[in-house]
């Protein structure tokens, strides 16, 4: 396959996702919960990206899965690939991390303190909670933080020492190469950077792991040198939607936080982590136009910030699990101009030290810089 092609294919089934009858191949997947959630990584052509598994649009996906024939050497390890039940690639899937095996000394099975993304990168959210996911009128209408604690695969709040133990065991046991800690919002000024601030000394006290922190702008600024001195090495604040009547529709309490204000943090933060080292997700497909994301990721790039946009993934559960995930000719037509716009400069994914962006499995944006 060419590249144009594996690109155009990863585009379209990460905005049309998988059907899957057996979902026991390859690593776990998760339902609920913050991140890539209903997801499964799927490795095309040597590129691993998350691809909707779950969702009620993957249930009805072109795309579906048959083994190898028994004879083959790859039966068992790789699958075909259909669309409309014609195969078009072989894809693998990767395998359950060593890590899922251990429990704390506490008895908490390390997969309730993190998990494995894509194929090389461990991820947590420290606090399961937030403020404004218990009322509809200021939740996040596409989250579902709290739908894996509810289910009991996770745990309300990982203490530093848990981290570091999971984190120390995911590298050695399996190659994990950064570390992404994001959290829900708590019910501080600081919107959780102070707790960042101690998983990160804490993992970096017993690992030497490149980390990425994501929480929302803070009261003071001063959170970002605090962070940075702690072993944060990039930063992560996500704008998710854009225009005002998007963003008071789909996160009416997150809204309350202005574009201005994030723009403030996004300068001050780029001063401390450097320029590239900070970036934010930008959901598509929520009704922001393609050129109110482009103009934005415009503007985000002049100021050092790498914006990375991700289509949008009903989740299962949320009040927009039915809502339309956006096209995939819409998503290459962003891609093509962002990735554009991104070479000008020359940022790039490859160069961020951790964190979602860098991992890129979300999203097809990194192929196109």
């Amino acid at each position: 396959m060419t590249n144009n092609e594996k690109l155009k294919l990863i585009t379209e089934l990460q905005s049309q996702g998988l059907k899957l009858v057996d979902y026991n191949v390859g690593a776990s997947a998760r339902k609920g919960g913050a991140g890539p959630s209903d997801h499964k990584a799927v490795t095309i052509d040597g590129t691993t990206v998350m691809i909707p598994v779950y969702t009620n649009v993957a249930a009805k996906s072109r795309f579906t899965i048959v083994p190898f024939h028994k004879q083959s050497v790859n039966y068992g390890k790789s699958f075909v690939l259909e669309r409309d039940g014609k195969g078009i690639a072989t894809i693998e899937f990767p395998q359950q991390p060593q890590f899922y095996k251990l429990k704390t000394a506490d008895g908490i099975p390390y997969n309730h303190i993190a998990l494995l993304h894509s194929n090389n990168v461990l991820a947590t959210t420290v606090l399961q909670t937030c403020i404004r996911y218990g009322n509809r009128s200021t939740a996040c209408q596409f989250c579902a933080i709290e739908q894996s604690l509810a289910a009991g695969k996770t745990i309300a709040q990982k203490t530093p020492e848990q981290l570091a133990e999971v984190a120390e065991a995911a590298v050695k046991l399996d190659g994990v190469e950064h570390l992404v800690m994001t959290t829900g919002t708590p019910n501080t000024t600081d919107r959780g950077a102070a707790y960042l601030t101690q998983c990160a000394k804490a993992v970096k006290a017993r690992v030497n792991l490149p980390i990425q922190a994501q929480c929302e702008p803070p009261n003071d600024f001063i959170w970002f040198e605090k962070m940075k001195a702690a072993g944060v090495d990039s930063l992560g604040m996500h704008l998710e939607v854009i225009e005002p009547e998007v963003r008071d529709r789909i996160m009416p309490g997150k809204a309350k936080v202005s574009r201005e204000y994030y723009f403030q943090a996004f300068e001050t933060a780029v001063k401390v982590f450097g320029w590239g080292q900070v970036s934010t997700y930008i959901l598509a497909g929520l009704g922001d136009s393609l050129k109110t994301i482009t103009d934005t990721c415009d503007r985000l790039i002049k100021i050092g910030v790498y914006p990375f946009v991700v289509p949008f993934v009903p989740i299962t559960g949320t009040p927009l699990a039915n809502h339309k995930p956006p096209s995939s000719k819409f998503m290459y037509v962003i891609y093509k101009q962002l990735g554009a716009m991104l070479k000008n400069t020359g940022m790039s994914s490859s160069e961020i030290k951790a964190g979602c962006a860098k991992c890129g499995a979300c999203s097809a944006l990194s192929a196109f810089e």
